[in-house]
């Protein structure tokens, strides 16, 4: 006799690619049928629904409603809850909150909330209004927050004020052998060394420092030599195209498009460069690790405590964009030094961000 699955209802703010929806395909299909999924996307985007696995059951539902009426669209959340009748809900940053303030009360479902971190606008300082509207979204009982970095299980206790009982610090994780690349083979390709990223093209990714940055360390290199490789795709990429073609070295920097097989461009790197100016815990940086890549990086979220120790001195602060060249460059002139960064890194992955351990957390957390 088999159980009966669980019914997850997910909200998202949007479904587009991103961090918390390749983390959603990864436990969808480690978890296969002991879940039933329905997924809304407020913004009715939904690009990351190629990438699901067909082996799991995920349905998904379209919400009509004002954003403006925010009463309304209280009442109107609470009646689809009731009707979809999950046995959790699942929502997904403050895009989502108002769905936990419309499951609060008598008929709350059991809820988890999953935080992963802020856009640009509060990469600084949280505004005071949504630092209350999650105190009070997601102070019910039944409610679980799940934060995948030390930086948001601190801001969820000291500033949201959730019970420590009530956090679940998860970290992200990947299948570690997917990427695997033997980081000596890098070091037999002939020219150009290859600076890469793998990034949703957003505000806060700051792609333009990482052009400038590599512009920079061009300047002195020969033709051919050295190469920009971006991939992935987002509402700024024409902003960045721009950007790039306005260079002198336009013609050294590819902008590859978005991937659903990001190992396959890991493999062509060198160099892994993070210029965010805000993160939580990326993926990509926890891909680049599995890859043998050493990586280049703004200070941002976990970041420095995800990196192997030896990986410590090319993290740079945010905004002093000259040391971020110079950590550039520093790479790019010893072999020996990336490949050393690199095993460290790809041991790091391996022993402590292996979807393993991320996928039976999440299992447990469900029930």
């Amino acid at each position: 006799m088999t159980s009966k699955p669980i019914h997850l209802l997910h909200v998202f703010p949007t479904f587009a690619v991103g961090g918390s929806q390749t983390r959603f395909a990864q436990l969808a299909r480690a978890h296969g049928a002991r879940y039933l999924h329905t997924v809304i996307a407020l913004d009715k985007e939904t690009d990351m629904a190629a990438r699901l696995s067909g082996d799991a059951a995920i349905a998904f539902r379209t919400l009509d409603f004002d954003k403006r009426r925010v009463w309304s669209n209280l009442l109107l959340f609470r009646r689809t809850i009731a009707e979809i009748a999950p046995d959790i809900l699942v929502t997904y940053n403050w895009g989502a909150i108002e769905w936990a303030l419309a499951n609060r009360g008598w008929s709350a479902r059991r809820h988890v909330h999953i935080e992963d971190g802020f856009g640009p606008d509060e990469a600084q300082i949280q505004f005071r209004r949504r630092v209350w509207g999650r105190r009070l979204a997601l102070s019910g009982r039944g409610t679980t927050v799940v934060v995948p970095s030390k930086g948001l299980e601190r801001v969820a206790l000291n500033a949201w004020k959730i019970p420590p009982a009530r956090i679940r610090f998860i970290p992200n994780g990947i299948d570690c052998d997917r990427f695997f690349v033997d980081v000596a083979s890098r070091q037999e390709r002939s020219a150009p060394l290859v600076v890469g990223t793998v990034a949703t093209l957003r505000r806060e990714k700051n792609i333009q420092r990482l052009i400038s940055a590599f512009c920079a360390v061009a300047k002195d290199r020969p033709p051919g030599s050295l190469r920009l490789l971006i991939v992935g795709d987002g509402p700024e990429a024409a902003t960045f195209k721009a950007f790039a073609a306005a260079t002198p070295f336009a013609e050294w920097i590819e902008f590859a498009g978005a991937s659903s097989e990001p190992q396959d461009w890991l493999r062509k790197m060198d160099v892994f460069a993070l210029s965010s100016d805000t993160e939580q815990m990326p993926f990509s940086v926890i891909e680049a690790m599995a890859s043998g890549l050493p990586l280049v990086s703004t200070r941002v979220g976990d970041v420095p405590d995800m990196l192997a120790a030896e990986n410590a001195s090319k993290i740079v602060r945010v905004g002093d964009d000259a040391a971020y060249g110079q950590a550039l460059a520093g790479l790019l002139e010893s072999a020996a030094l990336r490949q050393s960064l690199g095993r460290a890194n790809q041991v790091k992955a391996r022993s402590q961000f292996d979807a393993g351990l991320m996928v039976a957390r999440y299992a447990e957390l469900f029930g």
